[in-house]
């Protein structure tokens, strides 16, 4: 059965479409459990019925026709209970519901499962027989399995099958919608770039070309070097292998032969596919043939074909010059995975919107789009986004939701929509110079994230008063090898004197988790609970020595650096670092530098910090609270995990409670306490953690004025009622309800979400 399993996912995963799909899922079902009938219902949501998609036993005539209300016979009893049922003879149960045309008079016994795509119904899988019996529970496991294993697998096929034609095909799919995670708010109108990560041949998007022989011309040059670069390491390895090991080198070059895959792929540039998608389609098709054969051996050559695919496609975009992206005006930038590196080479003059098919609202590449006030959908797991290139849509940043091909109707309305966020946006512009005192006089200092040299002019702009997080990682990123320290220190002056005399919170290198470096590769099963952080650097005191002496000759002369320790979670951690800054120090003075100590902080990410707070307070100038981190690692839910990105909670009680436990201890040992995760960008958010004594609260630059506003319009006694209030619920959507209500009784309802079109 597991290879019964295996073999259907891999079938449908290559399907063409979603029609193909499912009647490979009914065909190889049906012979695999040796029945007489295999049928998929899916639900029609415009009809609100369930309509036979495929079959194999019923009439095939009926399929597309024949279909049931969601509360009528048995199928609509499988898909109301979310359970499968088993029985002998259908047509005794009261449910029982003849589905007229399809023949099923002549089948007695039935086995129904639903098909569920994240806590949806969206179908029945159903197997049927003549003789009166209940399927065993072998059987019905089977099918259960194999339905929780499709869902996903025909949604996407569904999905790539609307994608498919393009708009002047006369067949585009009106307001199309996939829904994601919200990422950064805001909307976003225009044309899809899609980018693809170097030599992955599932993430190249397919596009149209005009010159076929130059593209031709292209792809056998790149054929060349692969065939090149296969004789030199066989030749190398001549004298060390085997005569039929030697052979194996051969049959690679035979693949790629005119008459073998090289001949399919200019077949596909002939009928006006570029080079890289002709390639990809012909080796991920050649490759599922291989996997899905009987033999072994011959299934272990579909790694081979992607091999080559893989060595072909590197030359072909190495062939395309340095890596450069080149985007039209209003471009909503599309990729498998964001990632800093890719924000750092697009131009952001025509960059309109971000899409991440993998990662979630609270991802680092998410935070970075919030800091640049980028509208961005994270986590969209259906998207064909191959199929997107040069396609006109909608980007609502807001509720998650991306619309390609919309109507004209939905344009305007969101157009709308952008105009009154400019209005609103103009209307808080004239806060800048006015600072963020509550209506009984109590101040609030707004300090900035940033990480980007251009978040600093946006965040002067925005009357920023001072930078709580300095992400140091971000010059990493973009960079093939480790910065040495003059580059360090030229890329930490500019941040120190565009904000000087202001203080800049400079966090130590800060990797691992989702924030990778391509030079420095941390493969750990459980990256979030691994090595990572201060763990890294205090092994690495070669790196983290560099950085703070950057760092601290950069200070030179101005007086406004602050360092902070990233990922603490004990004194010992702490007392280390402590010891290598004062030696770098040392050093740096016997050098001849005029070196001032900085104020020393820590950031609580993690649980076991949150007890700790007295203890690191005797040590540390100032603590600062990463709410991103420390409710992923308090609620157990990766932020980076789509499926269960509802789960993660800003506003979850025991959320709350830690922050409050922590804004307690600090102030009883009277160190300055702020806060740099989203939550203090979020106006809700700032009104709870001011109540509970932050001293700063730290966020993107583009939510300051929004922030400052909701400030500027509420005492610090209502916010303490409201926080007391929500101290006191257990429900997370009932305290973000009664958030929305506040903001909306005080008259502030503007700054939060927009309505949006359903």
């Amino acid at each position: 059965m597991l290879e019964l399993l295996r073999k259907i996912v891999q079938e449908v995963s290559a399907a063409s479409n979603v029609e193909a799909a499912l009647k490979l899922i009914v065909r190889r079902i049906q012979r695999g459990m040796n029945t007489e009938v295999c049928s998929i219902f899916l639900l029609d949501e415009s009809t609100e019925r369930f309509v036979l998609r495929a079959t194999q036993g019923l009439n095939r005539k009926a399929v597309g026709r024949a279909s049931l209300a969601t509360s009528e016979g048995i199928v609509g009893l499988v898909a109301k209970r979310a359970e499968p049922i088993n029985l002998e003879d259908a047509e005794s149960h009261p449910a029982f519901c003849y589905l007229k045309d399809s023949g099923e008079e002549r089948f007695h016994s039935f086995l129904g499962v639903p098909i569920i795509h994240h806590r949806e119904v969206l179908g029945v899988l159903v197997v049927q027989q003549q003789e009166c019996r209940r399927f065993d529970e072998s059987e019905e496991a089977f099918l259960v399995t194999i339905s929780a294993q499709l869902a996903a697998v025909i949604v996407h096929a569904e999905a790539s099958g609307a994608m498919v034609e393009s708009p002047e095909s006369g067949h585009k799919a009106i307001d199309r919608r996939f829904e994601g995670v919200p990422g950064a708010p805001g909307v976003a109108i225009g044309q899809v770039v899609v980018v693809s990560p170097q030599a992955n041949l599932d993430a190249v998007p397919n596009k149209r070309i005009t010159d076929v022989d130059t593209e031709v011309a292209f792809f056998e040059n790149a054929l060349e070097r692969v065939r090149s670069d296969i004789r030199r390491v066989s030749a190398k390895l001549s004298r060390r292998l085997r005569h039929d090991e030697q052979a194996l080198f051969d049959v690679y070059l035979k693949m790629l032969e005119d008459n073998a895959l090289a001949g399919e792929v200019v077949g596909r540039i002939r009928d006006g596919n570029w080079a890289q998608g002709a390639l990809s389609s012909v080796i991920s098709e050649n490759a599922q043939q291989f996997a899905m054969m009987e033999d072994p051996y011959l299934r272990e050559r579909a790694s081979d074909v992607r091999d080559l695919g893989r060595r072909v496609l590197a030359y072909l975009q190495e062939g395309d010059g340095p890596r450069t992206i080149e985007l039209p005006d209003n471009a909503i930038l599309v990729a498998d995975e964001l990632s800093p590196a890719i924000l750092g080479e697009v131009p952001q003059d025509k960059l309109a919107g971000l899409i991440s098919v993998k990662g979630s609202g609270n991802s680092h590449a998410a935070i970075l789009a919030r800091s640049m006030g980028i509208p961005t959908i994270m986590g969209i797991v259906d998207l064909p986004y191959r199929h997107l290139h040069e396609r006109q849509v909608i980007l609502d940043g807001f509720a998650g939701r991306l619309y390609v091909d919309p109507s004209e109707e939905l344009v305007s309305a969101y157009q709308d929509i952008v105009k009154e966020q400019q209005e609103v946006a103009a209307g808080l512009a004239q806060l800048k110079e006015l600072p963020a005192v509550t209506t009984d006089g109590e101040r609030v200092p707004l300090w900035v994230n940033t990480g980007l040299l251009a978040d600093v002019e946006r965040s002067l702009e925005r009357g920023a008063e001072g930078i709580g997080l300095y992400r140091t990682e971000i010059p990493f990123m973009v960079r093939d090898f480790f910065p040495s320290e003059q580059e360090q220190l030229e890329i930490y002056r500019r941040q120190l004197e565009a904000f000087a005399p202001r203080p800049v919170t400079m966090r130590t290198l800060d990797i691992g988790g989702d924030k990778a470096l391509p030079y420095f590769p941390i493969e750990e099963e459980n990256p979030f609970l691994g090595w990572r952080g201060i763990r890294v650097t205090l092994d690495h005191p070669e790196i983290f020595l560099v950085q703070i002496r950057a760092m601290l000759r950069a200070n030179e002369g101005l007086g406004n650096l602050r360092i902070m320790l990233p990922m603490v979670s004990s004194v010992q951690e702490v007392d280390e670092a402590k010891r290598m800054l004062e030696r770098a120090i040392t050093e740096l003075r016997e050098e001849g530098h005029q070196i001032d100590p900085p104020e020393v902080g820590v950031m609580i990410e993690v649980p076991a910090a949150v007890y700790q707070v007295k203890r690191f307070a005797k040590r540390v100038d100032f603590i600062s609270v990463g709410s991103n981190d420390l409710a992923q690692y308090i609620l157990a839910v990766d932020r980076n995990n789509p499926r269960v990105a509802n789960l993660y909670m800003a506003y979850h009680p025991a959320v709350l409670r830690a922050l409050e436990h922590i804004a307690r201890e600090a102030q009883q040992e009277s160190v300055q306490l702020s806060i740099c995760g989203e939550m203090a960008a979020d106006p809700g958010g700032a009104m709870l953690l001011m109540a509970m004594g932050y001293d700063v609260l730290s966020m993107n630059a583009t939510n300051l004025p929004r922030v400052k506003s909701i400030i500027r319009s509420i005492s610090m006694q209502q916010a303490r009622e409201l926080l007391e209030t929500v101290l006191q619920m257990d429900d997370a959507e009932k305290i973000q309800q009664l958030i929305s209500q506040t903001l909306k009784q005080l008259g502030l309802s503007r700054l939060s979400q927009p309505q949006l079109p359903d």
